[in-house]
């Protein structure tokens, strides 16, 4: 297992993230011990969560992930092996402090909240899980109308959150921020205002990245590489589509596609570049999962791919994606095929 470092914090995790949003929903508490306990002894030594967590999220479901991943440390005593991620939400939920937008206040409630559910002192990396001002993830490229946003409004509240992180760095319960489902002018305004006012600087951004969805390629891979902020990759998978699990309107039994739904399985334009890539793996003999992994380990700007699973099996073959180099041969072929299928919904 290969380690990067984490922008210019000096922070060091392992390539594959081992991501936990399923605990508490799809997995019991017992089955998320044990893919973390499975997950450190293969040198995975990065976890990431969020306040939200279990998803669907839910009033029922709020925090449970986290609390999870308390019992654990509680009862493994090993919090100084794990760098620990976990994120604030963005606003909009009313279940969530009455789904008010972040602000100061906002950040400091849920830290604290999510210390006590986690049972630490401390978390290694903390991160906005969406803009305040929206975003065009989860499919929001569709409506998304950033001229909408008033950059007067936005850009204080941006400088009083990353004020809020400072005081939590001084504190002792962050060691550094992050962002997740931002675009590269959020990105840089994090950084710049933590330059001109000597508060904690933009260490990653967690966006999706797959062989499916690779608009991270462009403006934010130049400001990442320019920058030192890392790529933490969420859906390695798809969602699990890339597996072809939803293929021709398949639905199995307690995945994520058949709780939540997901553009890639009912997408008309999914299937063909799904296809495309499985045959791909197959005439190669490799499985398909484990492809799709090492590709985006192959990615320039990745500091981390997070993965999840509902299975052991699952895990196991997520995780040994990370002992998989793709040939040359099997590189190109992606790449044609990505010119073939640039952009799916």
């Amino acid at each position: 297992m290969r380690h990067n470092l984490l922008g210019r914090t000096g922070i060091t995790v392992s390539e594959i993230c081992l991501g936990t949003m399923t605990w508490g929903r799809q997995n019991s508490e017992a089955e998320g011990h044990e893919q973390m306990d499975y997950a450190l002894d293969r040198d995975i030594n990065f976890f990431d969560t969020a306040e939200m967590y279990a998803v669907p999220t839910s009033p029922e479901t709020y925090g449970r992930t986290e609390e999870i991943i308390g019992t654990w440390f509680n009862a493994r005593q090993n919090r100084d092996r794990v760098v620990l991620a976990t994120k604030v939400v963005g606003g909009g939920m009313r279940w969530v402090r009455q789904g008010a937008k972040i602000d100061k206040a906002n950040v400091h409630a849920a830290v604290d909240a999510s210390l006590k559910r986690l049972k630490t002192d401390y978390i290694d990396l903390y991160q906005i899980h969406w803009p305040r001002r929206g975003h065009y993830h989860f499919e929001g490229g569709w409506d998304y109308h950033p001229e909408r946003i008033d950059r007067d409004v936005e850009i204080p509240m941006m400088l009083e959150t990353l004020e809020a992180m400072g005081e939590l760095v001084d504190a002792g319960k962050i060691r550094a921020f992050g962002v997740s489902n931002e675009s590269a002018w959020g990105v840089m305004h994090f950084l710049k205002l933590a330059e001109q006012h000597g508060l904690p600087r933009c260490a990653s951004i967690q966006n999706e990245y797959n062989l499916l969805r690779r608009e991270y390629d462009h403006d934010l891979a130049e400001l990442g590489h320019m920058e030192d902020v890392g790529l933490l990759a969420y859906s390695p998978l798809g969602a699990g589509a890339i597996t072809g699990k939803y293929l021709d309107g398949a639905l199995p039994e307690g995945t994520r596609g058949a709780i939540i739904g997901a553009s890639y399985r009912t997408s008309e334009y999914s299937s063909p570049p799904i296809r495309a890539y499985i045959d791909l793996a197959k005439r190669h003999g490799l499985d398909i999962s484990q492809l799709a992994i090492a590709f985006c380990l192959t990615r320039p700007f990745m500091a981390s791919v997070i993965i999840g699973a509902t299975s052991m099996e699952q895990l196991k073959t997520d995780i040994g994606a990370a002992d998989l180099t793709l040939s040359d041969e099997v590189l190109g072929e992606i790449e044609a095929l990505h010119r073939q299928y640039p952009r799916t919904i």
